[in-house]
């Protein structure tokens, strides 16, 4: 699969008409991730998820349900840890704890921050996984409307789409993603999982 990479980081998937790639991170979360999930599967949409080696560890049967129902997972370190504001060791060593409990390729950095060094170390085992369309359904001041136009104002074919799977994002999370499924859905888009 050809990709944009910058640094070794994955932004967008050019050359993929009419296909998104939805991703999901901070899971998985009972409150949440099964509403993820039967919503997706209302689209016949597949989508990628960035798990939380902790989470998964609490909740393995909500992984395997991810699995189960056609999505692809990537490795979100175990402890959701800052890479600006940790030493490149601990933040390597949270990330292969988290391979204990996320088998996959891909990684996804929390709050995209990452150094260059750990950056050097994770992409020997690692596809680094970025986006190029932020929902902002984790921020408080961002309303609504404005997480759906989030969306919708700047997606376009091959583009990667973040939104969260977790308590924090529920409100918007639970009024945009019903929506931009059924928006691009109308227009003959497709969602498809990443994966390497």
């Amino acid at each position: 699969m050809g990709a944009i990479v910058f640094r070794d980081l994955i932004w967008h998937f050019p050359g993929k008409e009419n296909e998104l790639f939805l991703t999901f991170d901070d899971g998985p979360e009972p409150e949440i991730t099964p509403w993820v999930l039967s919503e997706l599967k209302k689209y016949n949409a597949k989508a990628t998820f960035f798990c939380v080696g902790n989470k998964v560890e609490k909740n393995p049967s909500l992984y395997n349900q991810i699995l189960a129902e056609g999505h692809s997972v990537g490795n979100h370190t175990y402890s959701h840890i800052k890479g600006w504001t940790t030493a490149s060791e601990n933040y390597v060593s949270d990330v292969d704890k988290a391979k204990e409990f996320i088998q996959s390729k891909l990684f996804r950095p929390p709050y995209g921050r990452i150094r260059p060094h750990q950056l050097k170390i994770l992409k020997k085992d690692f596809k680094i996984v970025m986006w190029d369309v932020l929902s902002k359904d984790y921020d408080p001041k961002t309303t609504n409307e404005q997480c759906f136009n989030n969306v919708t104002d700047y997606a376009e074919s091959g583009s990667i789409i973040v939104f969260h799977d977790n308590i924090k994002s529920q409100n918007n999370l639970f009024y945009a993603l019903p929506k931009v499924l059924e928006y691009y859905s109308d227009q003959g888009f497709v969602f498809n999982s990443i994966s390497f």
